[in-house]
């Protein structure tokens, strides 16, 4: 009996363990196979775009300045980065052509402010790297500026020169040309962080290369190097020039400057020279006492 109730048993454990293993093979199989989705590469896959543009702060007050940066996906030696930034209205307050470095990236800085720039609200940068297809733009806000508290001109110390300048947060109180030093110093005094635009001719002060094409200004601020940015024409150059409250004395120093005397000083001067000549040459007239 014993021996019958053990077969029974040992059929049975059998029967149990024939029916389970198609089971756990069942549930390895399931386990080991993977998601092909998953276990593969992501199927969406990022390309790298043209050009790309970014700036330093997603908004601005008057007078801050504007850090304006990207990368490109080509590398062109030569060919500059245009940036352009247009107010609320679209229309252009500030354009510029930056070099792009090996490692194809730009950077760029603005001052925010100025005539240009009164209008509050966003603005959008625009970049260009050679054709159009390599382009990019971004967005910034801006509280709005105030435009200059003053306008008007002022004659320089020692020429016959006078410049036009406008200034926030402050008022000029002079400029001087500084031959030996080939540079203009104006005196100021502030109210608080603002911004100097000047319009200098060429005729009075302007920098130049050996092969005479423009070089930078140099610009000092209470004897600190400042930054600035610079339109042109062919008869004139316009600095903007940021300044903290506190400055007094901003030099801008060009490879030329017109001599002290001036164009129209120089010339009457030599007109009377060339006189005095000529009227000596027809009386005998004699500058030296006769004995």
């Amino acid at each position: 009996m014993s021996t019958r109730l053990s077969g029974f048993a040992l059929l049975a454990i059998l029967v149990v363990a024939t029916g389970t293993i198609p089971v756990l093979a069942d549930n390895s199989t399931q386990n080991s196979y993977q998601n092909p989705i998953l276990a593969g590469s992501n199927p969406t896959t990022t390309t790298s775009v043209p050009i790309t543009v970014t700036t330093d702060k997603t908004s601005y007050n008057d007078g801050d300045k504007i850090t304006i940066s990207g990368t490109t996906r080509d590398y062109m030696s030569g060919t500059p980065v245009a940036v352009i930034i247009r107010n609320p209205i679209g229309n252009v307050v500030s354009i510029s052509q930056v070099d792009l470095v090996s490692d194809r990236t730009y950077s760029t800085s603005v001052t925010a402010g100025g005539g240009l720039w009164q209008a509050a609200g966003t603005y959008e940068v625009d970049v260009q790297f050679g054709s159009k297809d390599r382009s990019a733009k971004t967005t910034f806000q801006f509280s709005g500026s105030t435009g200059p508290s003053q306008g008007t001109t002022i004659p320089v110390e020692g020429t016959d020169f006078s410049v036009s300048y406008s200034i926030t947060n402050g008022k000029v109180l002079g400029i001087k040309a500084d031959v030996p030093s080939k540079s203009l110093i104006v005196s100021i005094q502030t109210t608080g962080d603002g911004v100097l635009t000047i319009t200098l001719p060429r005729a009075l002060i302007d920098a130049k290369m050996n092969d005479q094409t423009d070089d930078q200004f140099f610009v000092l601020t209470d004897g600190q190097e400042a930054d600035f940015t610079e339109a042109k024409t062919a008869t004139d150059r316009t600095l903007t020039i940021p300044f903290t409250d506190g400055t007094e004395q901003i030099e801008i120093i060009g490879t030329w400057i017109i001599p002290e005397f001036g164009q129209i000083a120089a010339l009457v001067l030599a007109i009377a020279v060339i006189s005095i000549i000529a009227v000596s040459a027809k009386t005998g007239l004699r500058f030296m006492p006769k004995y």
